[in-house]
Protein backbone atom coordinates (compact mmCIF):
# COMPACT_ATOMS: atom_id res chain seq x y z
CA UNK A 1 0.00 0.00 0.00
CA UNK A 2 2.83 2.41 0.88
CA UNK A 3 4.47 1.69 -2.49
CA UNK A 4 1.19 2.52 -4.26
CA UNK A 5 0.81 5.82 -2.40
CA UNK A 6 4.46 6.70 -3.09
CA UNK A 7 4.02 5.90 -6.79
CA UNK A 8 0.88 8.04 -6.98
CA UNK A 9 2.60 10.96 -5.24
CA UNK A 10 5.60 10.72 -7.55
CA UNK A 11 3.46 10.59 -10.69
CA UNK A 12 1.37 13.55 -9.49
CA UNK A 13 4.50 15.57 -8.73
CA UNK A 14 5.90 14.73 -12.16
CA UNK A 15 2.72 16.03 -13.78
CA UNK A 16 2.97 19.32 -11.89
CA UNK A 17 6.67 19.65 -12.65
CA UNK A 18 6.22 18.95 -16.35
CA UNK A 19 3.33 21.41 -16.75
CA UNK A 20 4.72 24.80 -17.68
CA UNK A 21 3.18 28.14 -17.02
CA UNK A 22 3.90 31.00 -19.36
CA UNK A 23 3.10 34.60 -18.56
CA UNK A 24 2.86 36.25 -21.93
CA UNK A 25 2.70 39.99 -22.35
CA UNK A 26 1.15 41.45 -25.48
CA UNK A 27 4.00 42.89 -27.56
CA UNK A 28 2.81 44.06 -30.98
CA UNK A 29 0.53 43.64 -33.97
CA UNK A 30 1.76 44.20 -37.50
CA UNK A 31 0.19 45.10 -40.84
CA UNK A 32 1.86 44.83 -44.24
CA UNK A 33 0.96 47.94 -46.23
CA UNK A 34 1.70 49.33 -49.69
CA UNK A 35 1.60 53.06 -48.90
CA UNK A 36 3.57 53.33 -45.67
CA UNK A 37 3.28 57.13 -45.57
CA UNK A 38 -0.48 57.30 -46.01
CA UNK A 39 -1.29 54.41 -43.68
CA UNK A 40 1.24 55.58 -41.08
CA UNK A 41 -0.24 59.08 -41.14
CA UNK A 42 -3.69 57.55 -40.50
CA UNK A 43 -2.50 55.86 -37.31
CA UNK A 44 -0.68 59.01 -36.21
CA UNK A 45 -3.37 61.56 -37.09
CA UNK A 46 -6.67 59.67 -36.75
CA UNK A 47 -5.89 57.27 -33.89
CA UNK A 48 -3.34 59.67 -32.37
CA UNK A 49 -0.83 56.88 -31.76
CA UNK A 50 2.67 57.97 -30.81
CA UNK A 51 5.20 57.06 -33.47
CA UNK A 52 8.36 55.44 -32.14
CA UNK A 53 11.63 54.72 -33.93
CA UNK A 54 12.43 51.34 -35.40
CA UNK A 55 15.49 50.02 -33.55
CA UNK A 56 17.62 49.53 -36.67
CA UNK A 57 15.84 50.21 -39.97
CA UNK A 58 15.81 53.71 -41.41
CA UNK A 59 13.07 52.98 -43.93
CA UNK A 60 10.36 50.48 -44.74
CA UNK A 61 8.75 50.53 -41.30
CA UNK A 62 6.66 52.78 -39.10
CA UNK A 63 6.17 51.76 -35.49
CA UNK A 64 3.66 53.16 -33.01
CA UNK A 65 3.21 52.83 -29.26
CA UNK A 66 -0.30 51.69 -28.35
CA UNK A 67 -0.14 51.57 -24.54
CA UNK A 68 2.71 50.83 -22.19
CA UNK A 69 5.05 48.63 -24.20
CA UNK A 70 2.45 47.37 -26.71
CA UNK A 71 3.07 48.44 -30.27
CA UNK A 72 1.69 48.49 -33.80
CA UNK A 73 4.22 47.81 -36.58
CA UNK A 74 3.56 48.85 -40.17
CA UNK A 75 5.75 47.10 -42.72
CA UNK A 76 5.95 48.63 -46.19
CA UNK A 77 5.96 46.21 -49.15
CA UNK A 78 5.55 46.89 -52.88
CA UNK A 79 3.13 44.02 -53.40
CA UNK A 80 0.72 42.77 -50.83
CA UNK A 81 -1.71 39.87 -51.22
CA UNK A 82 -4.63 40.75 -48.99
CA UNK A 83 -8.09 39.64 -48.09
CA UNK A 84 -9.73 42.09 -45.75
CA UNK A 85 -11.97 40.08 -43.47
CA UNK A 86 -13.40 41.96 -40.52
CA UNK A 87 -12.58 38.89 -38.43
CA UNK A 88 -8.88 39.74 -38.85
CA UNK A 89 -8.36 43.05 -37.10
CA UNK A 90 -6.41 45.10 -34.63
CA UNK A 91 -8.50 45.82 -31.55
CA UNK A 92 -7.96 48.81 -29.28
CA UNK A 93 -9.96 49.49 -26.12
CA UNK A 94 -10.98 53.01 -25.14
CA UNK A 95 -12.85 54.45 -22.16
CA UNK A 96 -14.88 57.08 -24.01
CA UNK A 97 -16.14 55.62 -27.28
CA UNK A 98 -18.56 58.49 -27.92
CA UNK A 99 -15.74 61.02 -27.81
CA UNK A 100 -13.73 58.91 -30.27
CA UNK A 101 -16.76 58.58 -32.57
CA UNK A 102 -17.14 62.37 -32.55
CA UNK A 103 -13.43 62.62 -33.47
CA UNK A 104 -13.97 60.22 -36.41
CA UNK A 105 -17.06 62.10 -37.59
CA UNK A 106 -15.17 65.40 -37.36
CA UNK A 107 -12.52 63.91 -39.68
CA UNK A 108 -15.16 62.44 -42.03
CA UNK A 109 -14.13 58.84 -41.30
CA UNK A 110 -16.78 56.13 -41.54
CA UNK A 111 -17.14 53.31 -39.03
CA UNK A 112 -19.36 50.24 -38.88
CA UNK A 113 -21.01 47.94 -36.38
CA UNK A 114 -20.23 44.20 -36.51
CA UNK A 115 -23.10 43.32 -38.89
CA UNK A 116 -21.92 46.03 -41.31
CA UNK A 117 -24.24 49.00 -40.80
CA UNK A 118 -22.30 52.20 -41.48
CA UNK A 119 -21.87 54.74 -38.66
CA UNK A 120 -23.47 52.38 -36.14
CA UNK A 121 -22.31 50.93 -32.82
CA UNK A 122 -22.59 47.31 -31.71
CA UNK A 123 -23.79 46.77 -28.14
CA UNK A 124 -22.50 43.32 -27.19
CA UNK A 125 -24.36 41.11 -24.71
CA UNK A 126 -21.52 41.57 -22.19
CA UNK A 127 -22.04 45.36 -22.16
CA UNK A 128 -19.04 46.20 -24.34
CA UNK A 129 -19.72 48.72 -27.11
CA UNK A 130 -17.72 48.40 -30.31
CA UNK A 131 -17.16 49.91 -33.73
CA UNK A 132 -14.99 48.95 -36.69
CA UNK A 133 -13.11 51.24 -39.03
CA UNK A 134 -10.67 50.78 -41.88
CA UNK A 135 -7.24 52.26 -42.41
CA UNK A 136 -6.42 53.63 -45.90
CA UNK A 137 -5.57 50.12 -47.16
CA UNK A 138 -8.77 48.58 -45.75
CA UNK A 139 -7.23 46.83 -42.74
CA UNK A 140 -9.95 46.51 -40.09
CA UNK A 141 -9.60 48.08 -36.65
CA UNK A 142 -12.01 47.41 -33.80
CA UNK A 143 -12.40 50.06 -31.13
CA UNK A 144 -14.27 48.89 -28.05
CA UNK A 145 -14.98 49.72 -24.42
CA UNK A 146 -13.69 46.49 -22.83
CA UNK A 147 -12.19 47.13 -19.41
CA UNK A 148 -8.61 45.94 -18.90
Amino acid sequence: MNKLITALLLSTNCLFLSAQSFEFQYDHYSFIVKDLGKVGDFYAEVLNLEEIPHPSATSGFRWFKVHGNSQLHLIGKDSVAMEHSKSVHLCLAIKNLDQFIAHLENKGISYWDWPGKENAVTDRADGVRQIYLKDPENNWIEINTAVH
